[in-house]
């Protein structure tokens, strides 16, 4: 499998808020980072519920998967959409996933996460919410 080519695959797993795992070809299996964010981990607060988040748009469905590069752990990140709606935009609209402004190119997902922060949604209900690289540095 390429970067920059269209994947059609089923999705399998969710680990996480921003990860999950699919099939393709039938028997082939890609573990795909959700490009442009990052979720709470999963010992965090709002961790379970991203991942619930993520499970229910994507889980043991067809999803359209543009891979964009590989990370350091050898998963595909990708733009990931599931019933016809972008996976980050949903991870992040619903206050579920924070933009990682160091690999976002798409500028929309700023907008999303103002108006979830504005709204009190997901983990910007809490006064204080820890991005998750920052929860990570701290363990």
């Amino acid at each position: 499998m390429s970067i920059d080519a269209l994947l059609v695959a089923l999705v399998v797993g969710v680990t996480d808020g921003d990860t999950l795992t699919a099939l393709y070809d039938q028997r082939e299996q890609i573990k795909v980072r959700i490009a442009e964010i990052d979720a709470p981990e999963r010992r965090q607060p709002f961790g379970a519920a991203s991942k619930r988040s993520l499970s229910d748009l994507c889980f043991k469905v067809r999803a359209e998967i543009r891979p964009t590069t590989r990370d350091r752990y050898g998963r595909t990140v990708a733009r990931v959409t599931c019933r016809g709606e972008d996976a980050s935009a949903h991870q992040v609209r619903s206050g579920m996933a924070w933009v990682f402004e160091r690999y976002a190119s798409d500028r929309s997902l700023f907008q999303l996460q103002d108006d979830a922060k504005a709204a009190g949604r997901g983990l910007w209900s809490e006064r204080t919410p820890v991005p998750p690289w920052e929860w990570r540095k701290a363990r």
